[in-house]
Formats: C-alpha cells, structure tokens, sequence
C-alpha cells in the first residue's frame, strides 16, 4: 500500500517501510513543507512496531538535491535569520529522527545526494548507491556553510583533510570514488537499487531488536558533541546566510550564472 504524504510517499510491505521523495522534477529539492512531513513520517514509523526497517530515496533521477532555493518558507529574509531557523527548526529534527530512529534506515540513494541530501544520505545507517549516482556538498558554491550535520558526519567518513576538500571546493563525488571513499554500503547497477535495498533492509528486518540497542550505543556515545553540531551548523549558517555572497551565490544559482564572490 503506497500513502501519499506532502511531497514523498510511504509504502509499507510486510516489515518494511519505503519513503521516497517525491518532487523528481527538481531532484527532490527539500521544501519546508517536505521536510515537516518527513519529520512526521518517521515519527509514525518509530511507533509502528511492525515496521522494523526503512528504505529512503527519491523518485526520478535524483536522490535529493538538498535545500530548495525557491522556497520563501525557508528562506525568508536572509537578514533575519530565516534559513538559521530553518535549519534549527527542520532540517537538525530531521536529521536527529534519522540517527536515533531505533531501527535500521538504509538509503537507496539513485542519483544526485547534494547539500542537505548529501548529509541525510550519512545519517542513514546504511548506503546502497546506484552506480549513476554522484555526492557533493555544494553549500560553498552558493556562499553558505555545511548543515544537516554534514560538518560532524562528513569527517567521521573520510577524515578532516578529505572533508576540508569536499567542503570548501564542493567538487562532485562520483559513485566509484564515494565507494573509495567509504561513503558507499553496497554499489550497484542501477536497475538493481532498489532490489539490493529492499535485500538489505529484510535482512535487517529479520534480525534481532539488539539492532535498535546497537544504534542507540552508538548514537548516544557521541549525541551531545552531535547536538552540540547541528546548533553550531544552524548559528554559522545563520551568519553565512547574512553575508552579501550568499545574495550573490542565490542570485546566481537563480539565473544560472557563475558566481562572483567577493568575501563580504
């Protein structure tokens, strides 16, 4: 049985649940009403007992290209700290539902994992990634700062020198060098994505309840230096979001030209 929520859908079978966002047309770019609904949604699967495992990707070619640029419920005045409220008040509960969610989530992630999906990509527990698909921060390319706890994960995965790169360059991660990388769980062609996930997330669903015990360890050995993150990612960004080069960068990205930065 397939639900259609605010801009994703839920299908449960048997164990378990699939999300998928639903907004192919812009790569599944997150809105503030998307992610409200996805908040919700993994609340009510937390409290589904009969749901064990959880697949998340997007529909279309994209898995999520992160912060819809069009949004005004988001982004508001850049001055007022819209996007740092945003960031406060829906992307870091997101990301908090997905890392303490005591069952697994794997993302199949199909496409393009950009910005803020690049970040939710890391805080599933488990990666199985089409060969078509490719990663990149991208923040700095539009004069914004890493959120959606990308600054705490991304160094965990690939150390700091590696995240100072893909950070502060944004350049794209392909899916072989993300295998490389140690970003990837499982690479595959792409017509088998979802059969690999749906593979994984069943045997996962079959496993013990210890699954749920072994992520609450691992999340709660580092969930105050984690929170201590996402705070400090929305406070940059709200600072980030106030510069001249973030009006540029959105500008730009608007009307599809290069940027011109000038560090003010």
């Amino acid at each position: 049985m397939i639900q259609t929520t605010v801009q994703h859908t839920l299908s449960i079978e048997g164990s378990i649940a699939t999300i998928a966002l639903d907004r192919p047309a812009v790569y599944n770019a997150l809105t503030a009403d998307l992610l409200e609904s996805l908040i919700a949604t993994f609340k009510h699967l937390e409290a589904n007992d009969a749901v064990r495992a959880i697949i998340l990707t997007g529909n279309g070619k994209g898995f999520c290209a992160g912060q819809a640029l069009d949004d005004e419920r988001t982004l508001g005045d850049r001055r007022e700290g819209a996007l740092a409220r945003s960031v406060t008040d829906r992307f870091n509960p997101l990301l908090l539902e997905i890392l303490t969610i005591e069952k697994p989530v794997v993302a199949a992630v199909n496409g393009v994992a950009a910005g803020a999906g690049f970040g939710i990509a890391l805080a599933c527990d488990f990666r199985v990634v089409s060969e078509a698909a490719s990663f990149t921060t991208a923040f700095a390319k539009i004069g914004l700062v890493p959120d959606s706890g990308t600054s705490y994960l991304l160094p965990r995965f690939v150390g700091y020198g590696r995240a100072v790169e893909y950070t502060m360059l944004s350049e794209k991660i392909d899916a072989k060098k993300a295998d490389m990388l140690g970003l990837v769980t499982k690479l595959v062609a792409p017509d088998a994505l979802m059969s690999e996930a749906r593979a994984l997330a069943d045997a996962l669903a079959h496993g013990p309840k210890s699954l749920g015990y072994i992520k609450r360890e691992l999340v709660h050995n580092g969930i105050g230096e984690l929170a201590d993150a996402l705070a400090f990612e929305a406070e940059m960004q709200g600072i980030a979001a106030a510069t001249k080069d973030f009006a540029e960068g959105l500008d730009a990205f608007r009307n599809k030209r290069p940027p011109m930065f000038t560090g003010a």
